[in-house]
């Protein structure tokens, strides 16, 4: 670990956790049974002087796992076709194995002891995550098993809104419908949303061990 690390405040503010925003498009609800098709994860970083904000989002087409379901309600919501020859998909166990070796390598440089999963219904996400991780074996999951944070609640006590372009809306965060339902631009949009609402919260004087202003 870095003295950078070891100091970090984003170690700090969050004991040691490291929140990594998560989106993904999928092909139905039943994380069991219905394909992964799309994986971005955005990473945040904390400045000198506490404010966080995004840094950088990584993303992947993910090819449907063998015998996977595909709702056509799913698939029309989305506009993603999951077999188009453009889409460059790869598949899960690589797709997975490339956000995780990013994951790991921000929480050594912050100095943090292991991720946590920020997204909007964090719920749904983090249960494709893990049985995602389940299905291909993976032994490193660098994602805490069953806590996150959901941007939704957290927006709905912020603004009094948890649907995402609502919520951003209030916010004052850009959002075009016509992006949306891609997983690296909702990833963006949550992460920006979730920066928000943390900064806010330390203007507030939430934050007791933030730097003054």
């Amino acid at each position: 670990m870095t003295e950078a690390g070891k100091d970090s405040l984003i170690r700090q503010r969050f004991r040691g956790f490291l929140p990594v925003i998560i989106d993904l498009e999928t092909g139905g609800f039943n994380c069991a049974t219905d394909a992964i098709l799309e994986i971005a994860a955005t990473i945040v970083r904390m400045d000198d002087d506490g404010v966080l904000g995004v840094h950088r989002t990584y993303s992947h087409n993910v090819a449907p796992f063998e015998g996977a379901n595909l709702e056509q309600a799913a698939l029309d919501f989305t506009g993603i076709d999951p077999h188009h020859p453009f889409r460059e998909a790869i598949d899960e166990t690589e797709a997975l194995t490339e956000i995780f070796r990013v994951v790991r390598k921000e929480i050594r440089d912050q100095g943090c002891n292991r991720s946590i999963i920020v997204a909007h219904n964090a719920h749904f996400d983090a249960g494709f995550i893990n049985a995602a991780v389940a299905r291909n074996e993976i032994k490193r999951n660098p994602f805490h098993p069953f806590s996150h944070f959901d941007t939704a609640t957290l927006a709905g006590l912020a603004f009094g809104q948890t649907v995402l372009a609502k919520a951003c809306a209030e916010a004052g965060i850009a959002f075009d419908n016509a992006e949306a339902h891609s997983a690296a631009y909702d990833a963006e949009r949550t992460a920006e949303l979730f920066c928000d609402i943390v900064n806010r919260w330390r203007e507030m004087g939430g934050w007791l061990d933030a730097p003054p202003a």
